[in-house]
């Protein structure tokens, strides 16, 4: 009892003497990870026993996420400690040799294909997973990835498998409409990423009340693309694939309609040469950044580390430096090439590190939220001998919005085995620059009434579109097109019109008679 009274005094004279505010946030942060430990206890009593063990393990690598959060809720670099690329950081793939076609199916049979299938199709105004998007010919985002690696294994005789990552929000929907694949010539597998709880931002607490995500969808979330390592890792796939003998995956998005196989690249992995150095675990294809990839991600060098730098990392006061295509000349294309048993070794070891990207949210009753995330590309430090790869940018071709998807429907790319390559008849290899306005274009169908035809954007450098304006059937866009319509008019572009640097605004009606 005597030691019991003495611990009493001194806790009791501890809060006399009042905590310095270094003390206060440490025994704040230890609170908040025993408060969420009750909390996310709580909810597994809610849990059905046949989900219990998954869940568990779910809250396990949400928990290890949640300290990471509090030990460092900014995950921003120390700007003064980027160090300059060094050379050989990133490669040029103009430099790589192409395989011997004797080589091809070899090194295929140590592949698998992973695409990134969690997200949904909401910011462009669709319902279910973005990759059940028309892109081209009426076909998917999955039906051309299902086309590429069916031709794949047809040409060279191989059995490369694709794997979807899903998410809670496309799991069921993606069930069903890969049934339609069983005839192809394509092993396809799924898995799903976590799911993780909001957190109140206030309270840093959980804001479910039931483990039934399908209760109340808004009160979880799949906590971002770099889950992939232990999902993939607990799926049992990862155990599975290294038993075949695959040593490497080449993750993508399902969006990026440039991320196909090449050969080249899994050549460079599988048969690196004599002088090149140990093997590689993990290649990030990067590419020439423009002033339109501002906010993309990028590599640095950092405590002799190659690493990705997310906008979400870098201090305010240095996003203008973050910004600059001269600082930074390349980013992030998220086209990752990594090899499978070191994955294994990183997860067994505990050694998987990743930054936290804190993803504030408003739910639709105003309560305001976070979702703690990670981005694959992020893993990169903790793999031995990572590298860069910069890649043509025809390898990064994502559609996020309604833009994108007016380019890669048009006549600009041609469509062959679910790959688009750019038209031969295109005289120059940028993509145009195009910016359609959000009040008309931005959802996909209202996106679609406003096209009687996509346009010819052969010749097209730069479109602007602003305000209520719809085309006719072959239209031309050449050059620097701007198309405003005002608040309250509208604007038609005839049928057959060409516009060649052109500025139209004001009102323009072709009635029907």
């Amino acid at each position: 009892m005597a030691s019991l009274h003495v611990e009493k005094k001194a806790m009791h004279g501890h809060q006399r003497q009042g905590s310095d505010s270094a003390a206060f946030k440490e025994l704040t942060k230890r609170d908040a990870q025993i408060q969420l430990a009750v909390e996310l206890e709580k909810l597994l009593r809610t849990c059905s026993e046949s989900n219990r063990e998954g869940t568990e393990r779910e809250f396990g690598g949400f928990r290890r996420l949640f300290v990471r959060f509090l030990l460092d809720p900014t995950s921003s670099v120390q700007w003064e400690k980027i160090e300059k690329l060094p050379d050989g950081a990133v490669c040029d793939y103009e430099m790589l040799p192409t395989p011997a076609s004797s080589q091809i199916r070899g090194m295929l049979d140590k592949l698998v294909v992973i695409k990134l299938n969690g997200g949904l199709g909401t910011s462009m105004g669709c319902q279910g997973p973005k990759s059940v998007i028309s892109v081209r010919n009426d076909l998917t985002f999955l039906d051309l990835t299902v086309q590429q690696i069916e031709n794949l294994n047809k040409t060279y005789n191989a059995n490369v498998p694709l794997v979807l990552m899903n998410s809670f929000n496309t799991d069921e929907e993606t069930q069903l409409i890969i049934q339609k694949y069983t005839k192809f010539e394509v092993q396809i597998h799924t898995f799903n990423q976590s799911n993780y709880p909001r957190i109140n931002k206030e309270s840093l607490m959980p804001i479910a009340r039931n483990c039934s995500t399908a209760a109340d969808m808004e009160a979880w979330y799949p906590p971002g693309h770099g889950d992939f390592y232990e999902s993939f890792y607990n799926a049992g796939l990862l155990e599975e694939f290294i038993k075949q003998g695959r040593e490497y995956c080449f993750i993508s998005n399902i969006d990026n309609l440039g991320a196909t196989v090449d050969l080249n690249i899994l050549n460079m992995l599988l048969n690196p040469g004599e002088d090149a150095g140990k093997p590689k675990e993990f290649l990030m294809e990067v590419t020439d950044k423009t002033r339109a990839d501002v906010k993309g991600g990028t590599l640095i060098q950092y405590e002799n580390k190659l690493r990705l730098l997310e906008i979400a990392q870098v201090p305010k006061e240095k996003v203008e430096d973050f910004k600059s295509v001269k600082t930074f000349k390349f980013f992030n294309t998220n086209n990752l090439w990594v090899k499978l048993p070191s994955i294994k070794r990183i997860i067994e070891n505990g050694t998987l590190d990743m930054e936290v990207i804190v993803n504030p949210k408003t739910l639709d009753n105003g309560v305001n939220v976070i979702q703690l995330e990670t981005a694959v590309g992020a893993a990169m430090k903790c793999f031995e001998g990572s590298i860069g790869l910069n890649v043509p940018r025809s390898r990064f071709l994502p559609v996020k919005k309604t833009s994108d998807l007016l380019l890669v429907m048009s006549n600009l790319y041609n469509l062959k085995y679910g790959s688009l390559s750019m038209s031969p008849l295109r005289s120059f290899p940028s993509t145009p620059l195009i910016k359609l306005g959000e009040n008309h274009f931005a959802k996909v169908r209202e996106f679609l009434k406003r096209f009687a035809t996509i346009p010819d954007l052969l010749e097209l450098d730069h479109l602007t579109v602003s305000g209520d304006v719809t085309f006719g059937r072959n239209v031309s866009l050449k050059g620097t097109v701007i198309i405003i319509a005002n608040h309250g008019d509208r604007i038609d572009i005839p049928s057959g019109a060409i516009l060649e640097n052109k500025i139209v605004s004001g009102n323009l009606r072709i009635l029907d008679h």
